[in-house]
């Protein structure tokens, strides 16, 4: 089966000192044909690096970069059939919205009335009708963000690749142009590679996660896969805020933290174990509560943010961060609690 990308063993060290540190340390994944893969990590983490190989920027230092079934590893961009959608928009500003769609078809040699059609078209598929005399320096943030992205469609790639694309815009925009390309990636059935370090932005877009840590691969999956089976502290910690408490995984399979008991999703060794566990798996009880497998707590900082609290409390396991949309019924400082768990949003970890 031909993958839309695929990596084996890529390495990466820029320089020829082999005493340089590695960028991308011997990493393997594939990406399906028409699917959306989102390479997330902090900075540093090599994801830029690997996207720029896969576009051809970069070459790899070893290993083997196959496209659509062909070995491109020495190959420059030219011959890749790749677009790039660079979160500068790089635009050019004495061209009018059409010209800059236009103009990769223009360079490739295709004719006039040709690439205007072609233009027009992708222009219509990001809901820009209408703008094709407009300068650049005459739309918004979200409409040159459409502008860039009919550009890069209307070469019509075997694989699209977004560096960073929503990170200039405010949250608004984000949210609606992540719908946008997450949409036309589905409807037109592009094969997408997407860099970001926003979690949120990763698990509202992908089919595939793959998450980078100091040039390896932490953990891939679906989206679903990694946030409720981290493998890991890191991808833990990086997938959603979740706070990280020291366990103990006992005989009866059952998990203890402090007074607690936690049964995990997967099976465990027994021993010392680290429990991940995201703001909005804890629920809140008055202290009549007797259910059991409570942990008392102890209200120490408030903050509202308009659809929910984030509350912080003190507790004899730690720092609890507790993220509540209960609007009615709000804590004043001080207030003393329960704490429980739901079966949502909690994850056992091997210690590392």
């Amino acid at each position: 089966m031909n993958h839309g990308v695929e990596f084996k063993n890529v390495t990466k060290r820029y320089g020829t000192d082999t005493s340089a540190a590695m960028a991308v340390k011997g990493i393997s994944f594939e990406i399906q044909k028409g699917s959306l893969t989102t390479i997330l990590g902090p900075s540093g983490c090599g994801k830029t690096t690997t996207l720029r190989m896969i576009a051809g920027l970069e070459s790899p230092t070893s290993g083997q970069i196959i496209m659509d079934g062909k070995d491109v590893t020495t190959l420059g961009p030219a011959d890749r059939n790749v677009s790039m959608m660079f979160q500068s928009y790089a635009l050019f500003p004495h061209m009018n919205v059409l010209e800059n769609v236009m103009y990769g078809l223009k360079m490739s040699g295709i004719a006039k009335d040709t690439a205007m059609g072609r233009a027009s078209d992708a222009l219509k598929n990001v809901g820009l009708v209408g703008y094709n005399e407009r300068l650049p320096s005459e739309l918004s943030g979200g409409q040159q963000q459409r502008v860039a992205l009919a550009r890069a469609l209307v070469l019509e790639p075997a694989v699209l690749l977004f560096d960073e694309p929503l990170s200039n815009l405010d949250a608004r925009l984000r949210r609606e142009m992540r719908e946008e390309i997450r949409g036309l990636q589905q409807r037109l059935g592009l094969t997408v590679a997407y860099v970001t370090h926003d979690q949120s932005e990763a698990l509202a877009v992908s089919d595939q996660i793959i998450v980078m840590d100091h040039g390896i691969i932490a953990q891939r999956g679906t989206p679903k896969v990694l946030y409720e089976y981290p493998s890991s502290e890191f991808v833990a910690g990086f997938m959603g805020e979740a706070m990280l408490f020291p366990g103990e995984a006992l005989e009866d399979g059952q998990v203890q933290l402090g007074p607690l008991r936690i049964s995990p999703k997967q099976p465990v060794a027994t021993g010392k174990v680290k429990i991940a566990i995201r703001p909005e798996a804890w629920h809140i009880h008055d202290q009549n509560t007797h259910s059991g497998n409570l942990l008392a707590a102890s209200l120490v900082k408030s903050a509202y943010l308009g659809s929910f609290y984030e509350y912080t409390f003190d507790t004899a396991v730690g720092s609890i961060f507790v993220v509540s949309p209960n609007l009615v019924q709000v804590l004043q400082l001080g207030a003393q609690v329960q704490l429980s768990l739901a079966d949502h949003g909690v994850s056992v970890v091997a210690l590392q």
